[in-house]
Formats: structure tokens, C-alpha cells, sequence
């Protein structure tokens, strides 16, 4: 068992590496929905105010369900707390084609972009879709969560009350 105790120890430090989630997003390219390659890291910046980055997918009803509840409310957390709304999709290159008339039929009014090799995705450990990211006014990632159930916009709007004031989420 000793001369394993050196190799479980590197083991353990290099899965506490791995496994450590970004507390920024990365600098990852991703496309607009008129094809033009942005930065991902630039995503995060919105004047010191917070930004929500959900990632989600067409075939996806929890996540059509999430954006929609809150496409009802974006206006008016805009007008209260100033937050940005980025949909990232995960649909992939033989799916994208059917991202932009799918948003138009649902009427969102935040940006969306393509995540069509899922880089941005692994970049950030996102396993499950909807998975919901919020941001700080300095982009940090303060929180995130994953799967959509009723009433989860509105714990998410509480949180970016709570990060327009500069106040710690718990």
C-alpha cells in the first residue's frame, strides 16, 4: 500500500485539477446566428452589470420551457437589474440551420449563438441542458445549475438581484 500512497496522491491532485470548474468563461470561439465567429469570453462583459449564459439545445423541451418563462419576465429583470441573457446553443452542425427560425417561432429577444462542437460546453463542464450560468458585473461565475423545473426563473431572478446589488450568493 505505500508505494501506492505517492501514486493515489498524484491521482487525487490531478482530478482536484480536472475537475475544478471555471470561475470565468473561457476564451472559445462560438458563432452568431448570421455565422460570424465571436469570442466566448466576451460574452461576459455587460457594464458591471450580470450576465445569465444558458445553454440549451432545439430537441430540448425543459430548456424551451426555461427560456420561455423567462422570455415573459427579460424585460422587465432588464429594466430592474440590468441583466444580459445569452442563449448558447448546443445543437450541432447539422442542426444549426434550424436554430434561427426556431427562435424567431418563439420570440426570444436575447442574443443566441452556436456552440457547434461543443467546446464551450466541455470548456465549462456542462453535462446536462438546460445548464444556467450567472455571471457578476466582473464576469465571474457566481452560480450555475442544471435541469429546469416551474418556478426556477424566479430563484434565478432573486440571485441577480441579489449580484446587481454586489451582494454574495451563498
Amino acid at each position: 500500500m505505500k508505494r501506492y500512497t505517492p501514486l493515489l496522491i498524484l491521482a487525487f491532485f490531478f482530478l482536484a485539477i480536472t475537475a475544478k470548474a471555471q470561475d470565468k468563461i473561457p476564451s472559445i470561439k462560438v458563432k452568431d446566428l448570421n455565422g460570424n465567429v465571436v469570442d466566448a469570453s466576451s460574452l461576459a462583459s455587460n457594464n458591471g452589470k450580470p450576465v445569465v449564459i444558458s445553454f440549451w439545445a432545439t430537441w430540448c423541451k425543459p430548456c424551451v420551457r426555461e427560456l420561455n418563462a423567462i422570455k415573459d419576465q427579460y424585460i422587465d429583470w432588464q429594466d430592474e437589474s440590468g441583466v444580459k441573457l445569452i442563449a448558447i446553443s448546443i445543437d450541432d452542425s447539422r442542426n444549426s440551420a434550424k436554430v434561427k427560425p426556431f427562435i424567431t417561432g418563439q420570440g426570444w429577444e436575447y442574443p443566441v449563438y452556436l456552440d457547434e462542437n461543443s467546446e464551450l460546453r466541455r470548456a465549462l463542464n456542462v453535462n446536462n441542458i438546460p445548464h444556467t450560468f450567472l455571471l457578476d458585473g466582473k464576469g465571474n461565475i457566481v452560480w450555475q445549475h442544471n435541469g429546469y423545473i416551474p418556478g426556477d426563473e424566479d430563484h434565478l431572478y432573486e440571485l441577480i438581484t441579489k449580484v446587481s446589488k454586489g451582494e454574495k450568493i451563498k
